[in-house]
């Protein structure tokens, strides 16, 4: 059933500078003492390039944004 609720989104295409960019929270995040998984950071590489928010309930993200400009998406 999730599958296809998610259906009507449109995939985005990942290219090599989401996991250069990756890497490079990961070391951001690192340096602050803040670990996350790598799955994690490519999510914000790539919510960062495209200037979306991210969904979650994962409170990791609220403490990647001590080193990373993300934005969290607030349900109304």
């Amino acid at each position: 059933m999730l599958r296809d609720r998610l259906a009507v989104f449109a995939d985005l295409e990942l290219r090599r500078e989401d996991y250069e960019f990756a890497a490079e929270c990961f070391n951001r995040c690192r340096a602050r003492g803040i670990q996350g998984s790598n799955t994690d950071f490519l999510l914000c590489a790539v919510a960062l390039r495209r200037e979306l928010p991210i969904y979650t309930v994962d409170r990791d993200f609220n403490a990647f944004r001590r080193a990373l400009p993300l934005a969290l998406h607030e349900p109304g």
